[in-house]
């Protein structure tokens, strides 16, 4: 049984039937079947069970009716709202936040993704302790019975405290590991990919790198592990692209902290791209969602670009396109539903990575096929000459490619204003 109780007047009242089909497709994706819905627009929070008197026991004739064994409500509940909620409808109640909880529980694959489910889970359990011992309730009153209960209470909370000083530690210890591995890679224009859940981050990077084995599934939360891949731009152009967890609306604070460590890519990336559903009815809120997350995690100032996904999901797409790119400059249209959805994508990305490539003259031997191939293959040659037994030849480069050829003894001087450097074979 799912329940709303959303602010007379707010966005939330005014958004209810699309918060509730979002929290029906999650507690879809949790394993469960929704049997009814139920909601209460409020002046304001009943500190005891959130919503009004009537309405609780409204709610415990459609449970006892329905025969549900679970009420979910939409809204964040307090310990003490869970607490009397359960003593009034005689089953297990549960928020918004525990449901997505739960749904990262079973999705997280990779040991990072379960340390931090873990922790999370762990910070919204401990205030909520005392509801999870209601079986002491019936000793609790007896004399001489009292202490145990309350013992073992302050026991399991110095467990918990313990396990989080540890996880945070193993966690801490993951985003030094994960600066050492940034620090030893090549140069390269790095892209974050961000944004709603199911928006189709997964998508657009299993469709640049061509790796079909990225998991991807029409459903909420469907992959939680950071990914990256490099991607081929076109024109001998590369770039290093990241998928990160999707967001959502009511995001967890504890969930959104403990994946700190994960969304570090996102800080170090060059650029982020924030996935927008094209097809979504509600999509201007689902973005001003992951804007408020991304200045929670401090990454509002990082240079972003929206990129409007399933845009052929759109009735009509070119009205789309005109509309959003007068709202938002720069913007890109994009779908993985035609071989040339993302060639717009592609070329922005392209303009990107060409103004960190340095253009150089280099000479080669004519005999030198395999060097000459390497070029061809890892940058951008833009023009090439015979010069006797030679070819000059301008090319694009990565400063870290430059190195290399300079290394190899390469004689490699800028397009424009004279010698990069040079040094002797040998």
């Amino acid at each position: 049984m799912l329940v709303a109780a959303p602010r007379k007047g707010s966005l939330d009242a005014q958004h209810m039937t699309e918060h509730l089909e979002e929290l029906t497709r999650l507690v879809d994706t949790a394993g469960a079947e929704v049997v009814g819905r139920m909601s209460q627009q409020i002046a304001a929070p009943n500190p005891a069970t959130l919503i009004g008197e009537g309405k609780v026991e409204e709610v415990a004739a459609a449970v006892a009716e329905s025969g549900a064994t679970l009420v979910i409500f939409d809204e964040e509940l307090s310990p003490v709202q869970g607490a009397n909620l359960e003593r009034e409808l005689k089953v297990r109640v549960m928020d918004r936040a525990e449901v997505i909880l739960d749904i990262f529980s079973t999705r997280a694959r990779s040991h990072e993704a379960k340390l931090q489910v873990e922790l999370a889970q762990l910070e919204y359990l401990l205030p909520r302790l005392t509801r999870m011992w209601t079986h002491l309730s019936r000793i609790r009153g007896g004399i001489g019975l009292r202490g145990p209960g309350e013992t073992q209470l302050e026991t399991d909370r110095r467990i918990i405290r313990q396990r989080i000083r540890s996880l945070k530690a193993k966690l801490k210890a993951v985003e030094r590991h994960r600066e050492n591995l940034r620090a030893g890679r090549d140069p390269m224009l790095s892209v974050a990919l961000v944004g709603y859940t199911n928006a189709g981050k997964s998508s657009i990077l299993r469709a640049l790198s061509g790796q079909h084995e990225i998991f991807v599934e029409d459903r909420l939360f469907a992959t939680l592990d950071t990914l990256t891949r490099e991607v081929d731009l076109g024109e001998g152009q590369r770039a290093r692209m990241t998928d990160t967890v999707g967001f959502i609306r009511k995001l967890p604070h504890h969930l959104v902290a403990s994946f700190r460590a994960t969304l570090e890519e996102a800080r170090a990336a060059d650029m982020l791209l924030h996935i927008v559903d094209s097809g979504h009815p509600d999509w201007e809120g689902q973005m001003h969602v992951v804007e408020r997350v991304l200045a929670e995690l401090d990454l509002a100032d990082r240079p972003l670009i929206p990129v409007f996904n399933k845009i052929d999901a759109v009735p009509d797409p070119a009205a789309f396109a005109s509309r959003v790119k007068e709202l938002y400059p720069g913007a890109i249209t994009a779908t993985t539903m035609r071989t040339s959805g993302l060639t717009e994508l592609k070329s922005v990305l392209r303009a990107l990575e060409r103004v960190g490539r340095p253009t150089v003259r280099i000479r080669l031997p004519v005999t030198d096929g395999a060097r000459l191939a390497a070029l061809y293959r890892g940058g951008e040659v833009l023009g090439r000459e015979e010069r006797g037994e030679d070819y000059e030849l301008t090319v694009r480069l990565d400063r870290w490619q430059i190195e290399r050829l300079q290394r190899e003894g390469v004689m490699v001087t800028e397009a424009a204003n004279g010698r990069v450097g040079q040094r002797a074979a040998g």
